[in-house]
């Protein structure tokens, strides 16, 4: 779940927040720094409040799906026990009630998976606006005339293919600036994990549906 949900902020981070930071240097060579936002979004205590935020929200939406579906499951067996004794005006009545569960569960998933992406939008706004201006602060007092995001999001090809040198890493500096240590972010550090796609929001589960009537 940790790895879907972060999938998700990896690909919200790279479409919603700007990644250049611009200056003018005083003179010399041009200098280009480069850092993983990604990366320094999920060192953020703010980032781990999110993921669990998130994982609480979907759970209750998971819970509610599953509740339903339960409903339905159990109706739906009730109809094949005892459908052949029903009425057709029952039978039709049992029918239709089944249809309009199976129709409410689909609504239930569809309005599920928009209500988190919108809860996860919202808490990570303010989480890239601070790492947006940690960017340009650090762009600013380091001389850098651009900080280049190094990776465009997972299933892309990333932006930097190729460094040099630690040099103009500017990851280090932009964590210190949002008062992350790198040392203690280091040492702490997984095993790095390739994201995951996105992820559905809801149960994979398909409830019964009433049968057709012939």
């Amino acid at each position: 779940m940790k790895q879907k949900l972060m999938a998700i902020l990896v690909v919200m981070t790279i479409i919603t927040t700007p990644l250049l930071a611009q200056t003018t240097p005083a003179g010399g060579p041009t200098k280009i720094g480069y850092t993983n936002v990604d990366y320094i979004i999920s060192k953020l205590p703010e980032a781990k409040v999110m993921q669990n935020q998130l994982e609480v929200t979907k759970a209750q939406l998971d819970k509610a799906i599953g509740e339903t579906y339960k409903e339905a499951q159990e109706k739906y067996e009730a109809y094949q026990k005892n459908g052949a004794n029903m009425t057709d005006v029952i039978r039709a009545d049992k029918e239709k009630e089944l249809q309009n569960l199976s129709t409410r569960i689909e609504e239930m998933r569809n309005n599920a998976q928009t209500s988190l992406q919108t809860k996860q939008q919202q808490l990570l706004e303010p989480i890239l606006t601070k790492v947006n201006n940690a960017i340009q602060e650090v762009g600013k007092e380091a001389g850098f005339l651009y900080i280049l995001n190094m990776d465009a999001g997972a299933g892309t090809t990333p932006i930097i293919l190729f460094a040099a040198s630690e040099e103009n890493n500017a990851t280090n500096l932009i964590l210190r600036k949002l008062g992350v240590d790198p040392d203690k972010v280091e040492a702490a550090a997984p095993a790095a994990t390739t994201p995951a796609a996105k992820p559905a929001t809801t149960p994979a589960t398909t409830p019964a549906t009433a049968p057709k009537k012939k």
